[in-house]
């Protein structure tokens, strides 16, 4: 298993980090070159063009069944579970056949409602400690979860 992290506006880097190197997991840090490169032995920075969407185009073009990407945008996230891989939001949500669909139907109804309403931001809601909280939680699981997995094979 592999960590893709959709790293350009990832509030739960240094979580990822830290749990990597406990598990001694590689993870590929994904972006437009807007973080600072990461001297680390289980962390690769991947830099990729400015276009739209290249880090989503490089995640999915690279990515592989059981792999774990990290991140809110839901088309990639559905992208990536169409190709067999994992999902887990920065909120710690887990995303995966039986939920990408209201996940992208209430993405879409947002975005209707913006385009009704330009004054509509949306529901505001901040990135909190319980968040990052859940998402250690979560990512802990899935790895302990794919260890017993490798061990059965």
């Amino acid at each position: 298993m592999k960590i893709y992290v959709d790293a350009d506006a990832c509030p739960v880097k240094k979580e990822i980090e830290r749990v990597a190197t406990r598990n001694k997991i590689d993870v590929l840090f994904v972006s437009n070159g807007g973080l600072r490169p990461i001297l680390h032995p289980f962390i690769q920075n991947i830099f990729v063009s400015a276009e739209a969407d290249a880090a989503d185009k490089w995640i999915v073009d690279n990515g592989h069944i059981n792999d774990l990407v990290i991140t809110a945008d839901i088309i990639l996230a559905d992208n990536c579970i169409k190709k067999g891989m994992l999902v887990l939001k920065p909120n710690g949500e887990e995303l995966n056949q039986a939920n990408i669909g209201n996940s992208l139907s209430l993405r879409d109804f947002s975005s209707d409602l913006r385009a009704a309403n330009p004054f509509y931001q949306g529901s505001g809601k901040t990135f909190s400690k319980q968040d990052k909280i859940h998402f250690l939680d979560s990512l802990e699981k899935i790895i302990r979860i794919n260890n017993q997995k490798v061990r059965q094979t």
